[in-house]
């Protein structure tokens, strides 16, 4: 029982220990609270006192108690931290001339001096003994807050001119801020190179991109040096006025001159790239794919790039044939590296070649036979004076191109034409046709099959295979009458080949040649192994099963397009002898087939190993689908000037009158407005009724395809026919191109 009580004792003696130990602590506590009060209520008294401001140090910010408070917690008991934050900051809004911070901030600025003085503000008033050692503490905490206040002055000056715009540029900010604001359209037609401007310069907070202090840089000298340039690859450099900088001499004026280059610039990156005029404007059968430019790309572009005008130069076509044809032109006016060559008058020199035994060859001879071949670029035998075949045939193929009887005699209207002066026939010739470049999509080829493209020239009746720069393949075509019949101008892709193809007759011939035929003889189609069907809603169709006989031959080259044409065979060969060879409906009629055949399904699907042999092996009676998993591109051109391989300058006669046509446009027309678009309607697909003469036999007893059945463009390519914009009232209807 003894050791019970005694162990009770103890028990008892421990936690009177403990408490006494607890209350010791509260009291401790609260006295800490209460000198903390204290001493917060002795600060704002102390706050009210004026006190002379430090030199050099900046001016104290709200920041700055806040700052200052966390720096004295961390020495400081977190009860005691609390409450001073909120007693300082209350009188803040009451009296803002004797801000609570100035407590912290004028220790802050002692920071350096010894201890001593850290604790003078406690001497001056005895009453803040104790209060002062908390001052003294929070005094080193305090010291590298004068800095960081320093450093939040200049921080906010960039908020107010965050473009950093340099301040001889600023009066030509803010005038471009105003000219931007209320007169955009006063500078620019288009909204999307408004819209590009507005972007642009807001960016930069409007400063100048073309000057610096009211100088121009290098990338407005680069600009301004392309645009007066513009002639050299067929521009008009009136299109492209450049502003007077250096009467610019008021911040109005740069702002006015500024934004006149970039919309000169516009300009010309525009019709680099698209044309001085839309194709439309030249013919209904014309339709490539658009390729705009970006008015922000422009701008970011060319003021950016090391060298702007060669950033703006790259507008232009990059294709080797144009760049050959803009060093021609440059040769035309004069300007190449060699001299002018002139033709002097003389006596008509005229070739004349043998003729069996009975006359020999004349050969005349002149001095002035080697200028000639320099001029006509015939390298072989330069010195020779002697006129021969090769001269001969040169004068002809020139006169050919020049419009002039075609007869390779040196009379002289030739000569006249060889000297003709600056803007000739010739050089016009060269400018349209590096405008019809511009037309062109910038990628010819497909770049998984090695740049695969077709191309084929109307003027000079070839088809090209190209592949990787290099072409692969050539050969003579046939193409369509000029007039209605005329082939159109499209870039377009072919998807597949139809050996023993069927011919849909199209609705143009039809309608034009074979139902008036039909009048005259009703037994014609059935003599020319044609095939008639008459639909349920009383129209016609006319089709040739595939054969020997066949108009489209053994092969026919597909690639969808409004203008229903196509490549073909043909089982006419004999047109392919002649040297101008626009015979057709429209379509293009392919010299070899077979080997046009096998080349494209060589670049297409390289590991079936097809030869023009195995695919003569397909012909027969029923149509077969070669469909290409890759698409390759076709591009059909009118190139009445183009150099060859040998580097010569080619011309050709103008069988579609295209040329004329864009040259009177460019003179005659009206700036911009040749690059509006020209609605033209679309073709039509449908098909009139028509009450057939007497005798005239109609397969399947009249029934055929319904008004529902197949239009002829899905008869000819399969599908359904390409979705068309609908036709702008009071114009024709669009010619329909076939065969």
């Amino acid at each position: 029982m003894r050791d019970c009580l005694n162990h009770r004792a103890g028990f008892d003696r421990v936690l009177m220990t403990v408490a006494a130990t607890f209350f010791t602590v509260s009291a401790g506590s609260a006295l800490a609270q209460d000198q903390a009060r204290s001493s917060a209520a002795e600060l704002a008294i102390e706050a009210a006192i004026p006190r002379p401001e430090p030199a050099n140090v900046p001016p104290p910010t709200a920041s700055d108690i806040k700052l200052d408070t966390t720096a004295t917690v961390q020495d400081a008991p977190k009860e005691a931290a609390k409450e001073p934050v909120k007693a300082e900051a209350a009188p803040a809004p009451d009296k803002v001339e004797t801000k609570p911070s100035d407590v912290v901030t004028t220790p802050a600025a002692d920071a350096p001096k010894s201890e001593t003085a850290k604790t003078e503000p406690a001497q001056a008033e005895p009453t803040k003994t104790e209060p002062a050692k908390a001052d003294t503490a929070a005094a080193p905490a305090a010291a590298p807050v004068a800095p960081a206040a320093a450093a939040a002055t200049p921080a906010a000056e960039p908020v107010k001119a965050a473009s950093n715009v340099p301040a001889a540029d600023q009066p030509v900010a803010d005038k471009l801020k105003d000219a931007l604001g209320a007169k955009t359209s006063r500078y620019f037609d288009r909204k999307n190179e408004r819209a590009a401007v507005e972007k642009f310069y807001g960016a930069r907070d409007f400063a100048p991109v073309w000057t610096q202090g009211g100088s121009l840089n290098a990338a407005a000298k680069g600009v301004i040096a392309r645009l007066k340039d513009a002639a050299s690859d067929g521009l008009n450099p009136a299109d492209y006025p450049v502003p007077d900088f250096a009467a610019a001499t008021t911040p109005d004026a740069l702002a006015d001159a500024e934004l006149k280059l970039t919309a000169s610039m516009f300009d010309y990156a525009r019709q680099a790239q698209s044309g001085r005029m839309h194709w439309s404007q030249v013919s209904a059968d014309i339709l490539y794919p658009e390729h705009p430019t970006d008015p922000n790309e422009v701008l970011t572009k060319v003021s950016t790039a090391a060298d702007a005008s060669a950033a703006l130069d790259s507008y232009n076509p990059p294709q080797k044939l144009y760049k050959e044809l803009k060093a021609k032109l440059a040769q035309l006016r004069g300007q190449g590296d060699g001299p002018v060559i002139e033709i002097t008058e003389g006596p008509a020199l005229k070739y004349t070649p043998a003729k069996g035994k009975k006359q020999a060859e004349v050969v005349a001879q002149d001095p002035r036979v080697p200028q000639l071949r320099a001029k006509l670029g015939i390298t072989e035998n330069a010195s020779d004076d002697h006129y021969d075949a090769a001269v001969a045939e040169a004068v002809r193929k020139f006169q050919d191109g020049a419009e002039i009887k075609a007869t390779g005699v040196l009379d002289a209207p030739t000569v006249k034409a060889l000297n003709s002066p600056k803007r000739d026939r010739q050089i016009d010739t060269v400018l349209v046709n590096m405008e019809r470049w511009r037309w062109l999509p910038r990628d010819l080829g497909v770049p998984s099959l090695g740049d695969a493209y077709v191309i084929l020239n109307i003027p000079d009746y070839t088809l090209k295979v190209m592949q990787r720069g290099q072409q692969v393949w050539t050969t003579r075509v046939v193409t369509g009458k000029p007039g209605q019949h005329a082939t159109p101008l499209l870039t377009e892709t072919m998807k597949y080949i139809t050996v023993n193809p069927t011919w849909n007759v199209p609705p143009s011939i039809v309608y034009g040649e074979y139902l008036p035929a039909l009048q005259q003889d009703p037994t014609v189609l059935q003599r020319m192994g044609l095939k008639l069907e008459q639909n349920r809603d009383g129209s016609v169709h006319i089709s040739q099963p595939p054969g020997e006989a066949n108009a489209l031959g053994r092969i026919r080259f597909n690639f969808p397009n409004k203008f229903l044409v196509y490549q073909h065979d043909t089982p006419d060969k004999n047109l392919f002898a002649r040297d101008e060879r626009a015979f057709s409906h429209g379509c293009m009629r392919v010299q070899y087939p077979d080997q046009y055949a096998s080349v494209l399904l060589n670049i297409t699907m390289p590991g079936e190993k097809y030869t023009p042999e195995r695919v003569r092996s397909m012909y027969g009676s029923g149509e077969i689908d070669l469909k290409f998993p890759t698409p390759i591109p076709v591009n059909i051109t009118y190139q009445t000037a183009f150099v060859d391989d040998g580097g010569k300058l080619q011309f050709r006669k103008d069988v579609y009158g295209r040329d004329t046509t864009m040259i009177n446009i460019l003179k005659n027309g009206r700036g911009k407005d040749l690059e509006n678009i020209v609605a033209h309607s679309q073709p039509s697909y449908s098909r009139p009724a028509t009450t057939l003469p007497a005798g005239v036999a109609v397969a399947n007893n009249g029934g055929g395809f319904g008004s529902s059945g197949p239009n002829f463009f899905e008869r000819l390519f399969g599908g359904g026919a390409p979705a068309q914009p609908p036709a702008p009232v009071g114009r024709k209807p669009q010619r329909v191109f076939t065969r």
